[in-house]
């Protein structure tokens, strides 16, 4: 099972508490996770990426392992510590301003 931490406003409008668990089939990736979260989650579709280009939406950033991971390409191969589910991927607002 792949953890899969997302902002607050996308928990509230995917009706979940705290992580969600999902289960990716094939290599972990951005791309493979973003995909089950959204047919898992259809409320989503939209939020996270644009619906056309499938680009990350802007003051989105994704993380795992303490790295930033938002300019890799999105079908790279993400660390094992998160495809076996030891450590979670982050889904984090960013926030503007000075």
């Amino acid at each position: 099972m792949i953890r899969v931490i997302i902002p607050g406003h996308l928990r509230t409008l995917a009706h979940v508490e705290s992580e969600v668990e999902l289960e990716v089939a094939g290599e972990v990736t951005q791309r493979s996770i973003l995909n089950a979260l959204e047919a898992r989650y259809p409320m989503l579709s939209g939020t996270i990426r644009d619906h056309v280009t499938q680009q990350r939406r802007p003051f989105l950033r994704f993380f795992a392992c303490s790295e930033d991971l938002s300019h890799e390409p999105p079908d790279a191969p993400l660390p094992e510590a998160v495809a076996s589910g030891a450590e979670p991927f982050l889904i984090i607002g960013a926030i503007a301003g000075g």
